[in-house]
């Protein structure tokens, strides 16, 4: 835990708020070797499971960080539904759709992993990469001119201290106060006009294996209990269709609800570890940036919990955003490309709004692999450069999700595009027999797929089903920035990100 004396004077990055959002988006500026410090308000990572699902996009972004394994871990699947009538179980319901992996998408199914226990993995990996939380500070205000941002810090114990900071990223949820300092608006509706309450408790008298439910989830005062993978207590989620307050959070309370809802006796229900209220809520800022602070996570946009998208939605802005700042503070690349955040993540977490939005009105509980976040991608954003004609419908295209592909070096030994892309760089990716130049740049790797002198062997096709044959640059953050028949224009790509180049013509 640092203190107001260790905490530094001047930072590249400053972000306030170590909830999934920040603790993705510091670990990621970590391993660029950008400095940055995340605020923390709190003396500890936030408890509770809060979100846990952890979709098959966003396990792509987390093998990237380096924490899959962890996660894998500490995770599980999901259970089928358990509905309960008259001290019952009257019917039991598929909730999440077991998707297939293939080639090109290794991860199939949603997680099931308490918030809590993801921050730690987070926060575990953001420590070994050598960055920094300091715990009982906030944010208090700042000031920004056209060089970087003055933060005034505050510690528990009241004492103050000035931080300086090229960059702000406001990551402290949804009542965002970095946000409503800036005066930027959120655009939204009420989901539901009840309240809801969570809370995590130990009980006894249900088994483990199904999502335990009464009541509908959006007509009714509804009450679920669903056992995390791998931990010895259950998550309640319960609603309050004519309440006008908030519901009474405290350990009797919540124990009273249960047994008030439920068959299960008060002498079953054990230790209530944490409690919260919301009300459902969907919201988008109108801005992403402003100036030289930036909004992600719940900051820039309120989900339902519906569906499982905030979270997910909200680590994949701190994906979109890392790689960029990188570029900019360590890298020479123009300030402008910071743009690219806004244009390419505010549409996105518009559209993941609606779908959550609409799931949570519907009280469908089946979930699909459309929610995946795998077709998430910014073909008509402003960094998509498609220099190929004649493309077949369905063809990966510039701005699309860069597939994977099980490969193998020429000496037999299987290695995937994963593996390949894995790390802070970019990739020049040649599939086929299409000329790959001679880059001499810190943060490029190439790789060869078939063709002469390969890299790599495609002896199943996976790569060439995948992108077809051409030369591909791909992103940090694991979408293809451009694709071409030949290497002509790849040197004025690559000036667009500040990447030094010698290519051999």
């Amino acid at each position: 835990m640092a203190s107001t004396d260790a905490l530094p004077g001047h930072v590249d990055v400053l972000i306030s708020g170590a909830g999934p959002t920040g603790l993705a988006l510091g670990l990621d500026l970590a391993r660029r070797g950008v400095r940055a410090l995340v605020l923390e308000r709190l003396d500890r990572l936030a408890p509770g499971t809060r979100g846990n699902g952890i979709q098959p996009r966003t396990q792509e972004v987390y093998e990237d960080f380096g924490v899959l394994d962890a996660v894998l871990e500490s995770g599980g699947t999901y259970p089928p539904r358990g509905i309960w009538s008259d001290g019952r179980m009257v019917d039991e319901q598929v909730m999440m759709e077991p998707g297939i992996p293939t080639p090109a998408a290794p991860y199939s199914t949603m997680l099931m992993l308490p918030q809590w226990r993801n921050a730690e993995i987070q926060y575990a990996r953001l420590t070994e990469l050598g960055g920094t939380v300091a715990f009982g500070t906030g944010l208090e205000s700042f000031t920004q001119d056209a060089d970087g941002v003055e933060a005034r810090v505050t510690r528990a114990d009241g004492t103050t201290r000035t931080v300086r900071a090229s960059y702000l990223v406001a990551a402290d949820g949804g009542r965002s106060p970095v946000r409503k300092a800036l005066g930027v608006t959120m655009t939204g509706q009420s989901v539901a006009p009840y309240p809801m309450l969570l809370a995590d408790i130990r009980l006894d008298g249900l088994d483990r294996d199904h999502w335990h439910m009464w009541g509908e989830f959006r007509a009714t005062d509804f009450v679920s209990l669903l056992a995390p993978a791998k931990y010895d207590y259950f998550l309640l989620m319960a609603g309050f269709m004519d309440s006008g307050t908030a519901p009474d959070t405290s350990p009797d309370a919540v124990r009273k609800l249960i047994a008030e809802r439920t068959h299960l006796t008060l002498d079953q229900l054990g230790e209530v570890l944490w409690s919260s209220t919301f009300r459902p809520n969907a919201a988008l800022a109108d801005r992403f940036r402003a100036g030289r602070v930036f909004l992600a996570g719940d900051a820039a946009h309120v989900h339902s919990p519906a569906g499982g998208q905030g979270l997910n939605t909200s680590v994949q802005d701190a994906y979109n955003l890392g790689w960029k700042l990188g570029q900019v503070i360590r890298h020479g690349a123009p300030d402008s490309l910071l743009d690219s955040y806004e244009a390419e993540r505010r549409p996105v977490a518009e559209s993941i709004l609606a779908t959550s939005t609409r799931l949570h009105r519907s009280g469908d509980m089946r979930r699909g692999s459309d929610l995946h976040q795998m077709g998430v991608g910014y073909p008509d954003g402003p960094l998509a450069t498609e220099r190929r004609t004649g493309l077949a419908d369905g063809a990966l295209r510039a701005g699309n999700r860069a597939p994977d592909a099980p490969c193998i070096t020429p000496d037999g030994t299987p290695r995937r595009l994963f593996e390949v892309f894995q790390g802070p760089h970019f990739t020049v990716l040649a599939v086929g027999d299409v000329d790959l130049p001679a880059l001499d740049g810190g943060m490029i790797r190439t790789c060869r797929v078939g063709g002469q002198d390969p890299d790599l062997l495609d002896s199943e096709g996976h790569a060439r089903d995948a992108y077809g044959e051409g030369l591909f640059l791909v992103r940090p953050d694991g979408y293809v920035a451009y694709a071409a028949d030949d290497a002509s224009g790849l040197p004025e790509e690559l000036g667009r990100y500040g990447l030094l180049t010698a290519a051999a013509r």
